[in-house]
């Protein structure tokens, strides 16, 4: 057990390249800025000092324990490092021991960090959880298996989990140049001349992994004698340095699950390049080729089935191919049958055998049939056979006759689909089924139907969001998910929502996006208040950062809020655009986004909003009066913000990929004297001319009042069909998205 609470643990001479060039503070963390980044939960959270328990998951040199040393440097409460491949229960109950102590007579709180959690068995797990549970300690797990496999469940249930990426090629070079300049830890204080394609050569074959990186360079730079002062490196010294890729692969992890599951899945999508490459990995890796042979037996009757019945004499062909010749030479047995399977026709009815299997298991067991029992042992006694119609009598050895249950009469398994081999039996199939369902139904037999049911898991936080966004309504829902689908919104991104209002966008990014920030900017002070209101029941972490001002104003508002320069992954904007300030809004936001950041504009469409005129029947006014009021309604609309507008808005600063979505949604309403009132008083609200003052620049006074009566006449009392139209148009800026962040 290692307390590096007092003094730190510090780098010493002795120790490898890759362990004095560990990370002390967070600033001289390279990579992770998914997790790490301005903004980001955990970043704020160590910052802080407020951590709750972690599991840091991700492949091997990608930070997860240098992670931790970061934080014990940071943090005031006492770290304690333990590696659970050398520890065991009586370590841990020392650990403990002291934690509480220091926790009871210090009010000091205890991290305790765990290398390769994973390898503690259920025993040595369980012993940690009391004290987890109890804010004893807090625990920082550290594994390269999935921890929703390899950790306790409870363990993982009171966790944030946060998966750490292999490092870039541009991060690997800068871990590479720290290296070589740092002149306390590393070779700065040495010539080291690296040619560049050397170090391309290390940075391609380290795979990702700085670890491997730094070993392969020290392993360069103390082999190669200095001439004339200067340690020159080449390609060659950098060949035999790191001579073969490290290739992450663990026969039972996650590794070996997600290559097999590429494959097949590239198998199943008939693309033989990408089947090839997945099977090279898991050959080189080392994968026993009869695991990779099985899963293809299994495939050549699951996904190509009697499209190419084939197939699956094929695969089992090269698999006794390759028992008889083994490696090297049997992969190109193993190659055959891949691609065999990959340029196959695909058909997955043979999944209809457990659509019966599910049949047998729920439903209560019908007797065979009396005809189609056995009748060599008891057909007089029981009349069993009798009845049955001998198919090889008939015409086409075929007849109609009942062979399901009663109860299951009409009830389909096999779905036949119309590729290769399948579709040449595919019409016979149904017009025999259309025949024996159609004699069966004369006979007055029909078979039950399903029911079907669903009981999706509640938890607690999502119950309260869903009680805040519940009051938006269906039509707000549908708006607010179509714009999170335009946005593609990760765990980890930092959102923006501008407009906040009621919150709809905030409660829904605080769902999707809870390892990142959501930031809600709205109007007016009392529209951040209600919104702080109802944040006031989250965790101080988890609340969102909410500002009040004007648009303009909205980059000043966040640089004072912020410790750096943020930048935000997705922006929603709804309903902040005035006529014609589109030029505006897009000056103030694009500053605000990251490279491939998404910002979505959301407004009313004025092309699919209801026209009052519509609404009255034919000859409820004189024509001339019926042209000024459709005249006047469209003066209102005119230079609205639609989606024609806004995109070129989009293009004109600078921002790609515009798509436009447009939701048309119907709902009756009743017109009341109240909404009549409001229509036809003069002055409006807000500054903004009311439908009588448009009227008025069209028609007389006593042509909008005939309009008036009319309206009282035909609509006042009504049910009718309202019709809304919303706008969605999404763009981004150029740049390169982080394609995953951090698990659940």
């Amino acid at each position: 057990m290692t307390d590096t609470s007092n003094p730190l643990f510090r780098p010493t001479d002795a120790e490898p390249l890759a362990a004095r060039m560990r990370p002390r503070v967070l600033d001289e963390f390279i990579g992770q800025s998914h997790i790490l980044g301005p903004g980001r939960l955990l970043r704020r959270a160590i910052q802080a000092d407020r951590l709750a328990s972690l599991i840091f998951h991700g492949p091997p040199g990608t930070g997860k324990t240098t992670l931790a040393r970061v934080i014990a440097n940071t943090t005031e409460a006492a770290f304690v490092s333990l590696n659970a491949v050398l520890s065991g229960v009586k370590e841990i109950r020392e650990a403990v021991a002291a934690a509480r102590q220091r926790l009871d007579f210090e009010g000091r709180r205890t991290i305790l960090f765990i290398d390769e959690v994973h390898r503690f068995n259920k025993a040595q797990q369980d012993a940690l959880l009391p004290w987890v549970e109890n804010g004893t300690v807090v625990l920082i797990g550290a594994t390269t298996e999935n921890p929703y496999f390899e950790v306790n469940k409870a363990l993982v249930s009171r966790s944030r989990i946060f998966r750490l990426r292999p490092h870039t090629e541009a991060e690997l070079f800068e871990v590479a140049t720290a290296a070589l300049t740092d002149r306390e830890r590393g070779y700065g204080d040495r010539r080291v001349e690296l040619d560049a394609d050397a170090l391309d050569h290390l940075v391609n074959v380290a795979n990702g992994d700085a670890r491997a990186l730094l070993n392969a360079l020290e392993l360069a730079v103390e082999t190669t004698l200095a001439v004339g002062g200067a340690i020159h490196i080449d390609r060659e010294v950098a060949e035999e340095s790191i001579q073969r890729r490290a290739v992450l692969y663990d026969r039972d992890g996650d590794a070996h699950f997600d290559t097999i599951s590429a494959f097949i899945k590239s198998l199943r999508g008939s693309d033989p390049d990408a089947a090839l490459y997945w099977l090279a990995r898991m050959v080189y890796a080392g994968e026993d080729p009869r695991f990779i042979f099985r899963r293809m037996l299994v495939f050549a009757s699951e996904d190509v089935g009697l499209a190419d019945p084939g197939a699956l004499g094929v695969v089992v062909a090269a698999a006794q191919a390759f028992d008889y010749v083994g490696l090297p030479e049997g992969r190109f047995a193993l190659s055959q049958a891949a691609l065999h399977l990959a340029t196959a026709p695909k058909s997955n009815s043979t999944l209809g055998f457990f659509d019966a299997l599910e049949v047998v298991h729920h439903e209560r067991e019908a007797e065979v049939p009396a005809h189609l029992r056995d009748g060599s042992r008891d057909s007089e006694g029981f009349g069993h056979g009798q009845g049955y119609l001998y198919p090889h009598a008939y015409r086409d050895h075929w007849v109609a006759q009942q062979y399901l249950p009663g109860p299951l009469q009409g009830r389909v398994f096999y779905q036949p689909t119309g590729q290769g081999h399948e579709r040449t039996v595919r019409d016979e199939v149904l017009r025999r089924r259309e025949v024996q369902l159609a004699a069966l139904l004369e006979r007055g037999n029909s078979g039950p139907g399903e029911i079907l049911t669903l009981s999706p898991p509640d938890r607690v936080r999502d119950s309260w969001l869903a009680q805040v966004t519940s009051r938006a309504g269906e039509r707000l829902a549908a708006i607010r998910d179509t714009a999170f689908e335009l946005a593609g919104v990760l765990r980890h991104h930092l959102l923006l929502d501008l407009g906040a209002g009621s919150g709809l966008f905030t409660w829904e990014g605080l769902r999707r996006a809870p390892e990142g920030q959501i930031w809600a900017v709205t109007e007016t002070p009392e529209e951040a208040e209600l919104l702080l209101k109802l944040a006031d029941r989250l965790d101080g972490l988890d609340r969102p950062v909410v500002l009040s001002g004007p648009l303009g104003d909205v980059g000043r508002l966040v640089v004072q809020r912020s410790e750096a320069a943020l930048r935000f992954d997705v922006i929603f904007a709804r309903g902040v655009l005035k006529r014609g300030s589109g030029p505006e809004l897009f000056a103030a936001v694009v500053p605000l986004l990251a490279a491939a950041g998404t910002l979505v504009v959301i407004e009313p469409d004025p092309e699919n909003t209801q026209r009052l005129h519509r609404l009255l029947p034919a000859g409820a006014l004189p024509a001339e009066l019926f042209a000024g009021l459709r005249a006047a309604e469209e003066d209102i609309y005119r230079g609205a913000a639609g989606g024609p507008a806004i995109a070129a808005a989009a293009e004109a600063a600078g921002l790609t990929g515009v798509r436009i979505r447009t939701l048309v949604h119907e709902v009756v309403w009743t017109v009341g004297e109240q909404t009549l009132r409001r229509w036809f008083t003069p002055g409006g609200t807000d500054g903004r001319p009311s439908f009588a003052d448009r009227l008025g620049e069209r028609l007389e006074v006593s042509g909008v009042e005939q309009v008036r009566a009319a309206f009282v006449r035909h609509l006042l009392g009504q049910d009718l069909t309202w019709r809304m139209g919303t706008v969605l148009v999404r763009s981004e800026r150029a740049g390169e998205r982080l394609l995953d962040g951090p698990e659940k």
